[in-house]
């Protein structure tokens, strides 16, 4: 296997402009959507069929309900290194490529939507017109002719890097440092630790606050490791029932002897 790419993205470098989206949509020939109203400048509340990159913002408030300060994150899929949509696919459409990148292949994919209810991040979205599970590729066309992804390349400030992974997360433990001394005490990396949580992210962020801030689980993890907890519990709710039933009949019964 090849050496595994990822991107780090550093948002105290973000400036919102939306460069990333906009280049995404076109490379990947995405149509466009209507604008939602969100509350924000984000122009859509979450991922989208074609929406594959999205510039999130995000105000941050103190006790007494007063903004504090802005905070914007260009979000994406996380290629995560343990990934429940590729555990969760029961036709092999979403494979892993030599570059550590997750993909879909839509000739395979049957449109179950598994991968969707899968994803802790909300990341894959479902074409209606295709019939099919979508999400970001880290262009994958891209970076098997030697380029990097659109993204990257249309970043003006550098907040989005794109490269190999043990190369990128020494320049982002770096850049912690340097926002630390700088008094960002909050400063640090998310999802760039493979002993974390899901075996780390291959898209892991620098961020200046908690990762709820940004709209990020602080621990995400894979829904479907709640199964065997979830079928327990309903195993124990059906046997309460039971026995309560159980309780009601006998009750009745003696009452009517009597």
């Amino acid at each position: 296997m090849a050496r595994t790419l990822a991107m780090f993205t550093d948002v105290s470098l973000c400036i919102g402009c939306r460069a990333c989206q906009v280049a995404c949509k076109q490379w990947n020939q995405l149509a466009p959507e209507e604008p939602e109203w969100t509350g924000s400048y984000q122009n859509h509340p979450h991922f989208t069929d074609k929406s594959y990159r999205l510039v999130r913002f995000f105000e941050e408030t103190d006790a007494k309900g007063q903004m504090q300060r802005w905070h914007m994150m260009s979000d994406v899929c996380k290629h995560c290194a343990q990934a429940g949509c590729l555990e969760a696919c029961p036709t092999g459409a979403i494979y892993r490529t030599e570059y550590g990148t997750v993909n879909i292949n839509q000739d395979i994919c049957n449109g179950c939507r598994y991968c969707v209810s899968a994803c802790p991040f909300g990341v894959v979205a479902f074409n209606h017109d295709t019939a099919t599970a979508t999400k970001c590729t880290f262009c994958n066309d891209r970076i098997h002719n030697g380029l990097g992804p659109a993204c990257a390349k249309a970043c003006p400030t550098e907040s989005i890097r794109f490269g190999f992974r043990d190369e990128l997360a020494v320049k982002a433990k770096q850049r912690v440092e340097e926002l630390r001394k700088l008094g960002y005490k909050d400063a640090q990396l998310y999802g760039e630790d493979k002993d974390g949580p899901l075996g780390g992210l291959n898209a892991f962020f620098l961020l200046l606050g908690q990762p709820s801030i940004y709209g990020l689980p602080d621990k995400p993890k894979l829904p479907q490791l709640n199964v065997i907890t979830d079928s327990l519990l309903s195993i124990g709710a059906a046997l309460l029932v039971g026995l309560g039933a159980l309780v009601a009949f006998r009750d009745r019964g003696g009452k009517g002897g009597a």
